[in-house]
């Protein structure tokens, strides 16, 4: 397919989906995925070890609730507000200091605004920014042997994310749709006494793709 097909398809998969637009203006989606942190070097002191001197973060198993209305609706884009609900409830470690917790919990609740353009159509990309909390639970246990003294933490968090909506061609299934992208959660870190780090701020960058119901 040359380059000129190739547009010509999406403009014609665009405008065949603009007949079947949506007239509901609330969204439940549910999202699967995954989050990745950076790894993040212990700082010297007694606690540093000699070999693999990070902290690792795996790739957790991530859930997302997500409740939006659009506000408002063009044909070239379309503003919601949102209330994404991340859950991240094993987000394992890995390090060389035998002082850094096994597990922690991460719960992300970011309400704020996504844009949509094109939202009339089948294939939808979209942008969105927001703001709220998150939350760190850690597991009781070191990551080797002993009791963590590191507590949960709760801090602010911004939000960014991108993404693709696809849209229904048909009028028996325009309340399905479904949504892929990637959310970034700027927040506060874990509670690491035992293993500093020197980072106040992570970034959590959330993978996924799900189902959205349109009412």
């Amino acid at each position: 397919m040359s380059g000129k097909q190739a547009v010509i398809a999406v403009l014609t998969l665009m405008l065949c989906g603009s007949a079947v637009a949506q007239d509901e203006r609330n969204e439940l989606t549910g999202t699967i995925g995954r989050i990745f942190i950076s790894d993040q070097g212990i700082l010297p002191g007694p606690n540093q070890p000699a070999i693999n001197p990070f902290v690792r973060s795996g790739k957790g198993l991530t859930f997302e609730v997500n409740y939006s209305r659009r506000l408002l609706g063009r044909s070239i884009f379309a503003i919601s507000g949102e209330i994404p609900a991340v859950f991240n409830l094993n987000e394992k470690l890995n390090s060389g200091a035998p002082v850094v917790p096994q597990s922690y919990k991460q719960i992300f609740v970011t309400p704020g605004l996504r844009v949509n353009f094109f939202s009339g159509t089948a294939v939808s990309p979209w942008v969105s920014i927001g703001g709220g909390f998150a939350h760190f639970s850690e597991s009781k246990n070191l990551l080797y042997y002993g009791t963590n003294p590191g507590g949960s933490t709760t801090s602010g968090v911004l939000e960014g994310g991108l993404g693709l909506d696809l849209n229904p061609f048909t009028r028996r299934f325009r309340k399905i749709g479904f949504r892929g992208g990637v959310r970034d959660f700027w927040s506060g870190t874990p509670d690491l006494p035992l293993a500093d780090t020197g980072k106040t701020r992570q970034h959590n960058y959330y993978v996924f793709g799900g189902v959205i119901w349109h009412f």
